[in-house]
């Protein structure tokens, strides 16, 4: 919820000081939810409070509300007495990571509760600095393994390849969770010289740990890790072979096509969708009629994938049907097609999205038409602001260099309805639009782009 929405901030800012500490730290949990900075100061003198899980849960909506100005009291907060208040500042810190180094946070990087060393850990990764990377290390070697876990993770955010040797070490952590870890670090870094250590972890007879194996080799794109690939897809659990099918498409090997036309029918929804994802990759317009039928797919996965796959193979001969599947139940199916429809330049899908983006509100489906949040089923609660992002985006695609009155002032209305801070979060947008190693642009840059003159001359 955006701040100053709610009107019963008051009566929180009141709880706060009942003599129930549940009472108190329920309020403070409410706050971090709502994210309004007019309670941070409120929120600040909280954290003398003599219960432990009220300054914890006051802590944390202070992490919530990010505001710079709270960096100061939050470092103070890693010398609490508790390690769940310790703990809570240093994930609280992690948010504000752009504002710059901090000693406390290094210093706390050896604290003695291994749940604040792993939030220190964190936040040190987010910040990035020299010295943030070499209290990072110190805790390579913690005798817990969720620790180092948060390390190699912590490490893997650096630019450049200079950490990725140490990385590609555990691989052989006696810990299933720091190898994980290891393997998808090295996939983000498409580090080509693990290809041999991650072909031995695949053999290896751990099933949960193949998964982030298999994504790992997929972003390497390493033709020799085909073959292992092609048994992984034929793997009885079925998580492993939807990685499988899904790093056979990313890497764009030609057995990727047929594995995915004799998977179309696994009983497993979630292989379907990743054939259907794969083809996307690897297929062409010999795909259209397998693609159009897992249109026809009783789980919305599958669904979702084909119009994914229809949208970046450029067949526009889908479009009529694409558009059908924006009256879907399942959002995540709806907002497949928004995606596919802006990206296929379909003219007929114009007054439709339009629409689309007059229903939808960009803080949440609570505030949505019925039509726009009802059957999310796997779409999490921000179903309504995905789809307003993504209507943006595909209305400034349809009327790319062709001037469309229509378009352009539903843009400008919608636009105009966003406060400064809607229009500079994160725009949520469709898998296919966001890259593992960019972040997603805000929501004004997105109006920036579709509307050539926004900022200077909305004249139509």
């Amino acid at each position: 919820m955006s701040p100053g929405h709610d009107p019963d901030l008051s009566l929180l800012l009141v709880a706060l000081s009942d003599p129930v500490p549940g009472i108190r730290e329920t309020a403070a949990i409410a706050i971090g939810i709502l994210r309004d900075p007019r309670a941070r100061a409120t929120l600040v003198t909280v954290l003398s409070d003599p219960d432990p899980p009220v300054r914890a849960a006051a802590v944390e909506a202070l992490g919530a509300i990010g505001h710079s100005d709270s960096r100061g009291v939050l470092e103070k907060a890693l010398d609490d007495p508790e390690a769940v208040v310790r703990a809570k500042a240093g994930y609280a810190l992690a948010s504000l990571a752009n504002t710059g180094s901090s000693p406390a946070l290094e210093a706390h990087a050896d604290d003695p509760a291994p749940e604040v060393r792993r939030a220190v850990v964190t936040a040190l990764g987010r910040i990035g600095t020299e010295s943030a990377r070499a209290a990072v290390r110190r805790r390579l070697s913690d005798p817990y393994d969720r620790v180092r876990r948060e390390a190699v993770l912590a490490l893997g955010r650096a630019e450049g390849t200079a950490e990725i040797a140490t990385v590609r070490t555990f691989l052989e952590d006696p810990s299933r969770r720091v190898r994980v870890a290891a393997a998808v670090v090295l996939g983000r870094h498409r580090d080509r010289e693990s290809v041999d250590a991650l072909l031995r972890r695949l053999e290896a007879p751990e099933t949960w740990e193949k998964p982030a194996v298999i994504i790992a080799l997929g972003r390497i794109g390493a033709a020799e890790a085909a073959p292992a690939l092609l048994v992984a897809a034929e793997n009885p659990a079925h998580w492993v072979r939807v990685c499988a099918i899904h790093a056979l498409g990313e890497m764009r090997s030609p057995e990727a096509r047929r594995v995915a036309h004799a998977h179309f029918a696994d009983e497993a929804w979630s292989v379907r969708g990743a054939c259907a994802l794969a083809l996307g990759e690897v297929g062409s317009v010999d795909d259209l009629s397998a693609l159009l039928a897992a249109l026809r797919d009783p789980h919305p996965w599958p669904r979702r994938g084909a119009i994914y796959a229809l949208g970046r193979l450029g067949l526009n001969e889908a479009a009529p049907r694409i558009r059908e599947e924006l009256k879907d139940p399942s959002a995540e199916v709806r907002l497949a097609a928004v995606w596919a429809l802006g990206t296929l330049r379909d003219d007929g899908a114009r007054e439709a999205l339009v629409r689309l983006l007059h229903q939808c509100r960009p803080d949440g489906p609570e505030s949505g038409t019925k039509e726009a949040s009802e059957g999310e089923g796997l779409l999490s609660s921000d179903a309504d602001s995905r789809l307003f992002d993504a209507a943006i985006q595909a209305l400034g695609r349809l009327s790319h260099g062709i001037p469309d009155p229509l378009i352009h002032r539903a843009l400008v209305d919608a636009r105009e309805r966003l406060s400064d801070e809607e229009l500079d979060r994160s725009a949520r947008l469709p898998l296919p639009e966001v890259e593992v190693d960019h972040s997603p642009p805000t929501v004004r840059l997105l109006f920036e782009t579709a509307i050539p003159s926004a900022g200077e001359d909305d004249e139509v």
